[in-house]
């Protein structure tokens, strides 16, 4: 058996993969983020190791299997985080996670690093997080590693250092053509390259699980450790995206979007990040507005009892939410295009309007967003038949028939919509040697199980509706 992790920003998952390529347990431990500022969102790793072994446990339990059976461990999980380690391979500070914008980009060049890494210069990335941490916490003299959550948690049940390309091109020092760290990036930021782990692909053996990492999971020692990746990217490989011809829409609490292309093309608009992918692919991505995270701020402040009643109100209005639009932006912008300043809101409001109508605007918003990623990688020649769609949002009807009408295309939904801990699971086969062929395992496991087709009757008003919303950013664009 495999199991396969995702380090989540709200918990952490664990899922059984049995011989047979079937998902056989699943088990998920709950924790939170930390927001001491605003600006700045933190999580303590420490909470990411006591999830572990329950999750492991939980997971097994379910399927009725023991520790000693598992062959492989792999892991998924969220981005853009940093974690100073001692030589120890113990925290030095909280994690900075993928929310965090307080790091500076002060006189680092956006042109440079956008050309060399095909990736916006922004605070969000690992380099800024290092420096921000050198430049303000004392306690990181001390650090000889900086990781992301994915390659500490391998780290720390392995004692190995390992980065796969894609997590690493998301760093803001890793160039697209070298395929490594650059020199010149590394140095703007003041970053050693002995600093960071070792890039590898995500389907090779980072290590054997030590004693410590037994002691962390409760599975026996010895057993190999993949990379893994980020959860971009072991979301949209669990999901099937593992060749061209896929949008994927993963529906998170961040909603990723993007599509894999043969050749590193570089967005001269900067609203897509070009990032080194598994099988000499790239992915072409936006990573991402607070989605998820934006249904849960609607339904707490209007004190719904749950999603579905959300979805219900909207449902009860017509596309275009009669003239109400939603702006994204409640954690900032990142499309139309990437303003960090940026802030959400509603607009059109009448008298006549109520829940229902903010509650639609509010799907038809987010799904704008995703709109104007699709049209910039069909700009940049990315082929797309179909939308893939995944995550927590994939269980919603109402939210995938947005979706599809306003691409003109059919949504896709797999039989397992919760996918970076199976493309965790699957690449920890391949590191094992016990999966030949990762696009065929996943596909085998994973298969579409429902379609939802664009009704053409709907397309002039979510046009209608689109072209309000990109009215409106740009009469806000001052404000922001």
């Amino acid at each position: 058996m495999i199991v396969g992790i995702d380090i989540g920003t709200q918990s952490l998952k664990a899922v059984i993969l049995a011989p047979e390529m079937k998902i056989i347990g699943e088990h998920a431990i709950p924790y939170s983020p930390n927001f001491p500022h605003p600006g700045w969102a933190e999580q303590d790793p420490s909470l990411w190791e006591a999830a572990l072994g329950q999750a492991i446990q939980g997971a097994l339990a379910k399927a009725g299997r023991k520790s000693d059976e598992v062959k492989a461990l792999g892991f998924g999980g969220q981005l853009d985080g940093c974690v100073a380690v001692d030589r120890g391979g113990k925290p030095l500070h909280p994690c900075l996670i993928w929310m965090d914008r307080r790091a500076e980009i002060d006189g680092v060049d956006a042109d440079t690093v956008h050309a060399r890494c095909g990736v916006v210069l922004d605070a969000t990335h690992l380099a800024a997080k290092i420096r921000w941490l050198k430049r303000h916490v004392p306690a990181v003299s001390a650090a000889v590693k900086f990781h992301v959550p994915v390659s500490y948690l391998v780290s720390r049940v392995t004692g190995a250092h390992a980065i796969d390309h894609a997590t690493a091109s998301t760093s803001m020092v890793y160039g697209l053509e070298a395929r490594a760290y650059d020199e010149t990036l590394l140095a703007a930021f003041g970053i050693g390259a002995e600093e960071l782990p070792e890039v590898m692909d995500m389907a090779d053996k980072a290590g054997e699980l030590s004693a410590e990492g037994a002691r962390l999971t409760g599975l026996p020692t010895g057993i190999p450790v993949a990379v893994g990746t980020g959860d971009d990217f072991s979301s949209s490989l669990g999901a099937g995206l593992t060749v061209p011809g896929r949008f994927i829409n993963v529906l998170g609490t961040a909603e990723v979007t993007g599509a894999l292309h043969g050749a590193p093309v570089v967005d001269p608009g900067r609203l897509v990040e070009t990032h080194a992918f598994h099988g000499g692919h790239y992915f072409i991505e936006n990573p991402g507005w607070l989605s998820g995270g934006a249904l849960v701020w609607f339904r707490d402040t209007f004190r719904l009892a749950s999603f579905d009643e959300l979805t219900g109100l909207a449902g009860q209005v017509e596309p275009g939410a009669e003239g109400v639009t939603f702006i994204p932006a409640l954690s900032g912008a990142m499309a139309p295009e990437w303003i960090a300043s940026a802030r959400g809101a509603f607009y059109g409001l009448t008298p006549a309007h109520g829940a229902p109508h903010l509650a639609r605007a509010l799907l038809e918003g987010l799904a704008f967003a995703m709109r104007d990623v699709f049209e910039r990688t069909q700009k940049l020649g990315l082929a797309a038949d179909a939308l893939r769609i995944v995550g927590g949002g994939a269980r919603s009807a109402l939210w995938k028939q947005i979706r599809a009408d306003l691409i003109g295309l059919p949504a896709e939904t797999p039989l397992h919509t919760d996918t970076s801990a199976i493309g965790a699971a699957v690449l920890a086969g391949k590191a094992a040697g016990l999966i030949a062929d990762i696009g065929g395992t996943i596909a085998e496991l994973n298969p579409v199980a429902d379609v939802t087709l664009p009704l053409v009757r709907h397309k002039q008003a979510y046009d209608n509706a689109y072209r309000r919303y990109r009215q409106l950013f740009e009469s806000l664009r001052p404000l922001f």
